[in-house]
């Protein structure tokens, strides 16, 4: 075997190496991203459990704007809308959003809807007391369905943040064992 023949054989071992390190750190990004964002309160992840709503001081002294806004991924077919895309609500009062669903296709399709908020701080003021995100959505062919989002605005949200997105992203999560026993049902 040559020099050059080991040198080479030395840097392919390097390189790919270097490959599988950079493959591994980009499995660990993931988990390491969502505990980051959860000590931080980051890239506006709301919670996906229920809040209780307790009598709260509702502050009548201002207003708090929330617009709506519905997305579907690519390949989901509904048709997914929020009724009112902006509200004006006062901290700590009881709020509810409609949003309508309809599965335009031929078969049944389970849906997921995913929030987010922006800008990401105004995520730890919004809780959802009730929310379609909570569980996952079964659509037949043709059904159409009223989803609502009953919600308030914590009223210790600062005084300078007065307006906030919530975004809904709908997904289609229909595996294919579901799908079975979505034709059977």
């Amino acid at each position: 075997m040559t020099d050059q023949t080991k040198q080479n054989k030395s840097l392919i071992l390097k390189l790919l190496a270097i490959v599988l390190g950079m493959f591994g750190f980009g499995f660990a990004l993931v988990p390491l991203y969502d505990v980051f964002c959860d000590l931080t309160g980051l890239n506006g992840k709301t919670s996906n459990t229920a809040a209780v709503y307790e009598a709260v001081d509702i502050d009548e002294s201002r207003y708090v704007t929330v617009e709506f806004i519905t997305r579907i991924n690519t390949g989901m077919s509904w048709q997914f809308e929020v009724e009112t895309q902006q509200v004006k609500v006062h901290p700590g009062e009881m709020n509810q959003v409609n949003f309508s669903a309809k599965n335009p296709g031929a078969r049944a399709i389970v849906g997921q809807a995913v929030p987010s908020v922006s800008p990401g701080t105004a995520a730890i003021y919004l809780n959802k007391t009730e929310c379609f995100c909570f569980e996952q959505q079964i659509l037949q062919a043709g059904e159409k369905i009223i989803m609502p989002m009953r919600f308030y605005v914590d009223p210790q949200i600062p005084k300078d943040m007065t307006y906030f997105t919530v975004q809904y992203t709908l997904y289609d999560v229909t595996t294919a064992e579901q799908q079975v026993a979505l034709n059977r049902g």
